[in-house]
């Protein structure tokens, strides 16, 4: 489930991270990250009853601009390229048809939640895609998004300036204590 606006960051049982900043090495907050995707679609398809899933898929795949975007992933999670054969814009790089659909999907709407700043879903949505798509980006920029996930996702958003020297310093340091206790710092400043 989605944690909601304000609520209080939670550590993962499994790896020791906020939950959902593990993902996609530790099993459960990777599950977490799948389930922002998941709730969604089950309350969306549960409006087409009697309808055949994968068609429901194919027809929002088609329109992703009328959907919400957790609903357009769910629907291309549910569809199988025809080239690489893995779920569709979740291949490997050199699949030109999930590139195409990956560029599709950001196509679908985002809308912010009641008090987050406005980008919040954007940013959220984008680490979300750049955490279920590990293998298309470099080790320090996936280390830097799925550890951001967890704050974007109650509510904060770092200015652009704080993300890119963030960013920069997690890239200039990958090591895994260096960035968490980068990001670590900017939720206590935030919360000053």
């Amino acid at each position: 489930m989605r944690p909601a606006v304000g609520a209080a960051l939670l550590r993962c049982d499994e790896c020791g991270g906020y939950e959902y900043g593990g993902a996609p090495d530790c099993r459960r907050c990777r599950h977490l990250v799948d389930g922002i995707i998941e709730e969604e679609w089950h309350h969306f398809f549960d409006q087409w009853q009697g309808e055949n899933e994968h068609d429901v898929a194919r027809l929002i795949v088609a329109e992703p601009d009328r959907h919400d975007w957790r609903i357009v992933d769910a629907a291309l999670d549910r569809i199988l390229c025809d080239e690489c054969g893995s779920r569709l814009s979740r291949g490997p790089m050199n699949c030109s048809t999930c590139n195409l659909a990956h560029g599709f999907r950001y196509a679908a709407i985002e809308t912010d939640r009641s008090g987050v700043p406005p980008g919040n879903e954007h940013a959220i949505r984008v680490n979300t895609s750049v955490v279920r798509r590990p293998q298309m980006t470099s080790a320090q920029e996936l280390l830097a998004r799925r550890l951001f996930l967890p704050a974007l996702l109650v509510g904060f958003l770092p200015t652009t300036a704080e993300a890119q020297r963030i960013s920069a310093l997690i890239k200039s340091d990958p090591t895994l204590q260096q960035a968490c206790g980068l990001v670590d710092d900017w939720l206590r400043n935030r919360r000053k």
